[in-house]
């Protein structure tokens, strides 16, 4: 089994499958880490918590690591 990459605060990841929302994004940001992690989708802003485990699975990878949170829906990243 492969090690998940490593990842934080307002990191930017993409998942494994996209969000199941009209922009069908796969591009998250983690805005809470502790036992769950809170992402928010960047596609339509709605925010989800998901437990570290199930995360380590979904996540395929971190593209980028931000100082603070982003904007949903602009795609000028």
């Amino acid at each position: 089994m492969s090690l998940p990459p490593s990842y934080g605060l307002y990191d930017e990841v993409e998942m494994k499958r996209p969000h199941p929302c009209f922009a069908r994004s796969k591009r998250f940001q983690i805005v809470r880490v502790g036992a769950d992690i809170k992402i928010l989708c960047l596609g339509c802003g709605n925010v989800m918590m998901i437990d570290r485990d199930k995360f380590n699975g979904k996540i395929k990878k971190v593209i980028a690591h931000h100082p603070g949170p982003l904007v949903p829906g602009s795609s000028d990243q």
